[in-house]
Protein backbone atom coordinates (compact mmCIF):
# COMPACT_ATOMS: atom_id res chain seq x y z
CA UNK A 1 0.00 0.00 0.00
CA UNK A 2 2.72 2.46 0.91
CA UNK A 3 4.63 1.84 -2.30
CA UNK A 4 1.49 2.45 -4.36
CA UNK A 5 0.80 5.79 -2.62
CA UNK A 6 4.42 6.86 -3.13
CA UNK A 7 4.19 5.93 -6.80
CA UNK A 8 0.94 7.88 -7.22
CA UNK A 9 2.42 10.89 -5.38
CA UNK A 10 5.52 10.82 -7.59
CA UNK A 11 3.36 10.56 -10.71
CA UNK A 12 1.11 13.45 -9.66
CA UNK A 13 4.03 15.70 -8.69
CA UNK A 14 5.57 15.16 -12.11
CA UNK A 15 2.30 16.13 -13.75
CA UNK A 16 2.00 19.34 -11.75
CA UNK A 17 5.60 20.58 -11.63
CA UNK A 18 6.12 21.05 -15.40
CA UNK A 19 3.01 23.27 -15.40
CA UNK A 20 4.54 25.54 -12.76
CA UNK A 21 6.86 27.20 -15.29
CA UNK A 22 4.18 27.85 -17.90
CA UNK A 23 2.57 31.27 -18.37
CA UNK A 24 -0.97 31.78 -17.10
CA UNK A 25 -3.35 31.91 -20.05
CA UNK A 26 -5.89 34.68 -19.60
CA UNK A 27 -8.60 36.29 -21.66
CA UNK A 28 -9.54 39.96 -21.87
CA UNK A 29 -12.49 39.50 -19.54
CA UNK A 30 -10.09 38.85 -16.65
CA UNK A 31 -8.59 42.31 -17.19
CA UNK A 32 -11.98 44.01 -16.73
CA UNK A 33 -11.63 43.71 -12.95
CA UNK A 34 -10.67 47.37 -12.77
CA UNK A 35 -12.43 50.67 -12.08
CA UNK A 36 -11.40 54.02 -13.52
CA UNK A 37 -11.62 57.48 -12.02
CA UNK A 38 -11.18 60.59 -14.09
CA UNK A 39 -8.53 62.80 -12.45
CA UNK A 40 -6.80 66.00 -13.41
CA UNK A 41 -3.07 65.78 -14.12
CA UNK A 42 -1.49 69.14 -13.35
CA UNK A 43 1.79 68.40 -15.18
CA UNK A 44 0.10 68.14 -18.58
CA UNK A 45 -3.05 70.16 -17.76
CA UNK A 46 -5.40 67.34 -18.80
CA UNK A 47 -7.78 64.81 -17.30
CA UNK A 48 -6.92 61.10 -17.46
CA UNK A 49 -8.58 57.86 -16.43
CA UNK A 50 -6.63 56.38 -13.50
CA UNK A 51 -7.21 52.70 -12.63
CA UNK A 52 -7.88 50.93 -9.37
CA UNK A 53 -7.15 47.28 -10.06
CA UNK A 54 -9.42 44.61 -8.58
CA UNK A 55 -8.26 41.35 -6.93
CA UNK A 56 -8.44 39.27 -10.15
CA UNK A 57 -6.04 41.66 -11.87
CA UNK A 58 -3.81 42.22 -8.82
CA UNK A 59 -3.29 38.45 -8.62
CA UNK A 60 -1.63 38.61 -12.06
CA UNK A 61 0.78 41.43 -11.23
CA UNK A 62 4.35 40.39 -11.98
CA UNK A 63 3.28 36.98 -13.29
CA UNK A 64 4.05 35.56 -16.70
CA UNK A 65 0.84 35.49 -18.71
CA UNK A 66 -0.21 34.81 -22.26
CA UNK A 67 -3.11 36.43 -24.07
CA UNK A 68 -4.46 36.57 -27.62
CA UNK A 69 -5.38 39.82 -29.31
CA UNK A 70 -5.10 42.13 -32.28
CA UNK A 71 -1.77 43.83 -33.00
CA UNK A 72 -1.97 47.59 -33.38
CA UNK A 73 1.18 49.30 -34.64
CA UNK A 74 1.72 52.56 -32.76
CA UNK A 75 5.20 53.25 -34.12
CA UNK A 76 6.63 50.25 -36.01
CA UNK A 77 9.96 52.05 -36.57
CA UNK A 78 10.45 52.19 -32.79
CA UNK A 79 8.93 48.71 -32.30
CA UNK A 80 5.97 50.15 -30.37
CA UNK A 81 2.92 47.92 -30.52
CA UNK A 82 -0.29 47.58 -28.57
CA UNK A 83 -2.26 44.38 -28.18
CA UNK A 84 -6.01 44.96 -28.24
CA UNK A 85 -9.04 42.85 -27.44
CA UNK A 86 -10.71 44.41 -30.50
CA UNK A 87 -9.62 45.19 -34.07
CA UNK A 88 -8.27 48.71 -34.60
CA UNK A 89 -11.60 50.10 -35.82
CA UNK A 90 -13.16 49.14 -32.46
CA UNK A 91 -10.19 49.55 -30.10
CA UNK A 92 -9.85 52.03 -27.25
CA UNK A 93 -8.14 54.64 -29.42
CA UNK A 94 -10.58 54.48 -32.34
CA UNK A 95 -13.76 52.86 -31.11
CA UNK A 96 -15.82 52.47 -27.98
CA UNK A 97 -13.72 50.06 -25.90
CA UNK A 98 -12.20 51.04 -22.55
CA UNK A 99 -8.56 51.35 -21.47
CA UNK A 100 -8.70 47.82 -19.99
CA UNK A 101 -8.99 46.43 -23.52
CA UNK A 102 -5.43 47.32 -24.59
CA UNK A 103 -1.97 46.32 -23.45
CA UNK A 104 1.43 47.88 -24.15
CA UNK A 105 3.95 45.39 -25.51
CA UNK A 106 7.63 45.68 -24.63
CA UNK A 107 9.27 42.98 -26.73
CA UNK A 108 12.43 41.04 -25.91
CA UNK A 109 13.31 41.01 -29.61
CA UNK A 110 13.43 44.58 -30.91
CA UNK A 111 13.22 43.75 -34.62
CA UNK A 112 9.66 42.65 -35.14
CA UNK A 113 7.00 43.68 -37.60
CA UNK A 114 3.26 43.12 -37.50
CA UNK A 115 0.41 44.17 -39.72
CA UNK A 116 -2.53 46.02 -38.23
CA UNK A 117 -5.10 43.64 -36.76
CA UNK A 118 -2.86 40.57 -37.07
CA UNK A 119 -4.13 38.17 -34.42
CA UNK A 120 -1.32 36.93 -32.19
CA UNK A 121 -0.89 35.17 -28.88
CA UNK A 122 1.74 36.94 -26.79
CA UNK A 123 3.39 35.99 -23.54
CA UNK A 124 5.36 38.07 -21.07
CA UNK A 125 5.40 39.48 -17.56
CA UNK A 126 2.37 41.61 -16.66
CA UNK A 127 3.13 44.98 -15.09
CA UNK A 128 0.26 47.05 -13.72
CA UNK A 129 0.60 50.78 -14.23
CA UNK A 130 -1.75 52.84 -12.04
CA UNK A 131 -0.23 56.29 -12.59
CA UNK A 132 2.38 56.81 -15.35
CA UNK A 133 0.52 58.59 -18.16
CA UNK A 134 3.38 57.87 -20.58
CA UNK A 135 2.43 54.18 -20.60
CA UNK A 136 -0.73 52.07 -20.75
CA UNK A 137 -2.32 50.60 -17.61
CA UNK A 138 -1.35 47.07 -18.67
CA UNK A 139 2.23 46.49 -19.84
CA UNK A 140 3.61 43.17 -21.00
CA UNK A 141 7.40 43.21 -20.51
CA UNK A 142 9.81 40.63 -21.96
CA UNK A 143 7.03 39.99 -24.50
CA UNK A 144 7.31 37.23 -27.10
CA UNK A 145 4.91 36.05 -29.77
CA UNK A 146 3.74 32.52 -29.04
CA UNK A 147 2.11 31.95 -32.46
Amino acid sequence: MIKLSLLIGFFLSNLVSPMAGLPITIDWKRLTDVKFVRKYNQEVDMHFLYPTFGPKVLALSGKEIQIRGYMIPVDPESNMYVLSSQPMSMCFFCGGAGPESIMELQFKNKRLSFKTDAIRKVKGRLVLNPSDIEHLNYILTEAEVVN
